[in-house]
């Protein structure tokens, strides 16, 4: 469950009513402002801490190795764990060109045990083999956008050539037309599924993890309820066929964003 925007109390309650259907990787970040959020929701869940797989992210003012070091820190405090299962570079920033500096300082919590897998986000094929090059560990994950309307085909595979999990972030777009396209409509009735739960279906057939995120009960129960049809090979590439060359929804290139600015 993606948590981007669940905040407060509100999101205290949306994300334990998750946690009671069954959901139990949870991903935050620390510029998403509710690491407290979470961690209320899995101390007040009642399940045990190792029911559960917890990502955060690393923020781009925190990339040199102290300040990375540190605010893996209190991220651990915000959220009251003793460990993150999976931490990720947000953003790789190459302007600022600290990333590698990050990546060591979360090579070295991870070894201290605060971290159990580390990974990034938004990485390009030049960055991820930067910071392979340079030292040597590979990240588990990388966490970037994909959608119908930004298929990622190209990045699909040059994180599997090096052996790293593809996660989708805004994995339905954020609300885009996508979820209005006609063909994937038909592919809803086809199934007696709704829209999402057939570009969810889609993307865990080529092998990718997405993260939706879900504040009402009803679609956080039928984003988790996919796994009991598959598309055919033609129906994932005609869904891959509706990717643009702008398709992303913020227009957030890797190359040269800069986080939350």
């Amino acid at each position: 469950m993606g948590t981007y925007q669940v905040r407060g109390g509100q999101g205290v309650n949306q994300i334990l009513a998750a946690i009671r259907d069954g959901y139990r990787s949870l991903d935050t970040a620390t510029n998403y402002d509710n690491e407290g959020a979470v961690g209320e929701a899995i101390r007040r869940s009642g399940l045990p801490r190792s029911a559960f797989f917890v990502t955060s992210k690393l923020p781009g003012k925190y990339h040199q190795y102290d300040d990375a070091t540190i605010s893996i820190q209190e991220s651990l405090y915000r959220m009251g764990l003793d460990y993150f299962d999976l931490f990720l570079i947000h953003w790789p920033l190459p302007k600022r060109d600290h990333y590698v500096e990050a990546w060591r300082a979360m090579i070295d919590a991870q070894k201290r045990g605060l971290i159990r897998s580390i990974g990034v986000s938004n990485f390009e094929p030049e960055h991820l083999d930067r910071i392979i090059k340079e030292t040597g560990v590979t990240p588990a994950v990388n966490q970037i956008e994909v959608h119908p309307y930004w298929v990622q085909e190209r990045m699909r595979k040059a994180d599997l050539e090096r052996g790293i999990v593809t996660e989708a972030w805004s994995p339905l777009g954020r609300g885009s037309a996508a979820l209005q396209e006609p063909m994937i409509k038909q592919l809803a009735e086809k199934y007696q599924k709704n829209v999402g739960q057939i570009i969810l279906r889609w993307h865990t057939q080529r092998g990718i993890v997405p993260i939706p995120k879900a504040q009402h009960l009803q679609h956080q129960r039928a984003n988790i309820d996919i796994f009991d049809f598959s598309l055919t090979k033609d129906e994932i590439e005609a869904i891959n066929a509706l990717s643009k060359p702008d398709g992303r929804v913020d227009g957030q290139d890797p190359n040269v964003y800069e986080e939350f600015e």
